[in-house]
């Protein structure tokens, strides 16, 4: 992992920019989500309602082009979070079946 320029661990794999609506499931909450960056080893999620989501929990992520996802809140900052995917999940083979089939490169509409 990097440290990005607020001091926060960041994914070191490639990132690349999404618009993948989907539903964040934590603790038997239900948010409305947008998958904004996705790489090889997570992504960071947009959240549609806030939720105070704990650093270390787990969730899913529950998406028609990504199928179920299971992941850890790595941190949570102004309505996004960013999640881990666990390594003993199929995410991997899942996230590389999205961009061999599905993903198109998209580019933000608005900046942070």
């Amino acid at each position: 992992m990097a440290i990005n320029n607020l001091n926060m661990k960041v994914r070191s794999a490639p990132r690349r920019k999404a618009r993948i609506p989907g539903t964040l499931k934590y603790y038997g909450q239900s948010v409305n989500a947008r998958v904004v960056d996705i790489s090889a080893t997570g992504l960071a999620l947009d959240l549609g309602a806030p939720l105070n989501a704990s650093i270390g929990s787990p969730v899913r992520i529950d998406s028609e082009e990504l199928g179920v996802l299971e992941g850890i809140v790595k941190w949570s900052h102004n309505g996004r979070l960013g999640i881990q995917f666990r390594p003993n999940t199929n995410a991997a083979a899942q996230v590389a079946a999205y961009f061999r089939f599905f993903h198109q490169d998209v580019q933000p509409v608005l900046r942070r």
